[in-house]
């Protein structure tokens, strides 16, 4: 299966001297001038009064590295796959040798360094180009968080990471990287780092190697956030801030099995975000609610009795044991009240609010509202009959197609959660991290796209 997902999206050519040798010499000429940029000299009086550290005297230019603009290029700019792959490779391994090379750099290419990096590796599934200089990679990228020289350049270093810690998938990067991450999300004074960290720390514990009493510990952190409206980390009233702890508790709860103590606290803060003047703290806390309640029910044992009032499936039309989900739990007491609000916020007509957020907000909670009222239909579920078979649709609607025969089927409020966190992170590198890595592969179940969906 994997084979087959993989055939069209990887060269296995090897390189020849005269190949490299002519793609090193492509690459010099494409460096650009020794001037900064006006995004770099922007970043450079971003030091907030901040003193020069002793590795930022007698800096350097980094005089033949790439503008991060011709990153899609270096990417994507040749047919000959041969050749494209051997530029990319041979443009990483610069800027991992830059990365590492602190003293020699100034603020301006550690902070271009570490974007193209972070690009490539969210591009290309890099694993072996990276993992034997993870030694020097990290401890260079926290360096960089932990003295905040530019805003600019700690957003990199944090992007940088988790990139890092998605494509490595070891167990030990978690425990390297926590601390500093959690030091910044409390006494940075840019809420863009403290959000940037927020979803760092969660994508850290989430495949560095927490065990599930971390990822519990970093959940009620981030209810602190999200209930106090950022004012726990000196950040009150940031959305940004906020939205990333909402979104990284939500990715946390994916892997913990039972959620049935944390429920009450954190929905209490969810709901209550739900009145957010921000449309994506409303989405967020929305979608965790939603997460929730699935999380309520699980499949049914065959020796199981319950009551008929707490089975429920997944499919009206099933009459299949292994279709059927018992509710273990009650989530929240005053269910009829929270069902008014998301049906409100699923039909909002405020026209104080725009039209891209009104349009979000009502399809974001038109599948919220139906989940809570029935939690094994997932995001995406529809009631329409398919004219075909008579049947209704059901769920798995919202699908990441792999290829023409090969899908991700997003009918579960995990799946999307998940797949939204690798969004966040990889942005148009999902598909080949989908494909390629096995640590995130492993994650969403593929299915085989229908005929009628591959005719679509």
């Amino acid at each position: 299966m994997r084979d087959l997902r993989r055939r069209a999206l990887e060269s296995h050519k090897t390189v020849s001297k005269k190949t490299a040798s002519r793609i090193a010499s492509g690459a010099s000429s494409k460096a650009p001038s020794a001037a900064a940029s006006p995004a770099q000299s922007r970043a450079a009086s971003r030091t907030r009064g901040r003193p020069i550290s002793d590795d930022d005297e007698g800096e350097v230019s980094d005089g033949t590295v790439f503008s991060t603009n011709s990153i899609d290029d270096i990417l994507n700019g040749s047919d000959d796959a041969e050749v494209a792959e051997a530029v990319w490779k041979a443009e990483l391994s610069t800027r991992i040798e830059q990365i590492s090379s602190l003293k020699r750099s100034t603020k301006e290419g550690r902070t271009e360094s570490l974007t193209a990096y972070a690009n490539i590796i969210s591009a290309r599934y890099a694993k072996d180009e990276i993992a034997s200089h993870i030694g020097e990679l990290l401890p260079s990228m926290i360096k960089s968080v932990r003295q905040e020289t530019t805003d600019y350049e700690a957003i990199a270093a944090l992007k940088a990471i988790a990139a890092t810690v998605i494509t490595i998938d070891s167990d030990l990067i978690y425990d390297d990287v926590a601390d500093q991450l959690k030091r910044s999300i409390q006494s940075s004074e840019s809420t863009e780092i403290k959000a940037n960290a927020i979803h760092t720390l969660g994508i850290s514990a989430f495949f560095g190697g927490a065990d599930e009493g971390e990822m519990l510990d970093l959940m009620t952190l981030f209810v602190e956030i999200i209930e106090s409206d950022g004012a726990s980390v000196e950040a009150h009233d940031a959305g940004n801030v906020v939205t990333a702890a909402l979104e990284e508790w939500g990715l946390l709860a994916t892997r913990v099995e039972d959620l049935q103590e944390e429920s009450e606290p954190a929905m209490e803060a969810f709901v209550e975000q739900l009145e957010s003047a921000d449309a994506g703290v409303q989405v967020a806390a929305g979608e965790n609610i939603a997460l929730l309640y699935e999380k309520s029910y699980t499949h049914i044992e065959s020796d199981e009795e319950v009551s008929d009032a707490d089975v429920d499936s997944d499919d009206p039309e099933a009459d299949k044991e292994k279709s059927k989900f018992v509710k273990r739990y009650q989530v929240y007491r005053r269910e009829d009240q929270l069902l008014h609000t998301l049906e409100t916020l699923s039909d909002v007509s405020n026209r104080r609010i725009s039209k891209k957020d009104r349009k979000t907000l009502h399809s974001s909670f038109a599948d919220i509202h139906r989940s809570v009222e029935k939690p094994t239909r997932g995001p995406g579920y529809s009631t329409a009959i398919d004219q075909e078979t008579g049947r209704v649709y059901g769920g798995g609607r919202m699908k990441l197609r792999l290829d023409r025969e090969f899908a991700i089927i997003i009918d579960k409020w995990w799946k999307l959660h998940t797949l939204n966190a690798l969004k966040r992170t990889l942005r148009g590198g999902v598909l080949q991290h989908c494909t390629e890595n096995e640590a995130v592969e492993s994650l969403l179940p593929v299915s085989a796209v229908s005929m009628r969906d591959r005719r679509g």
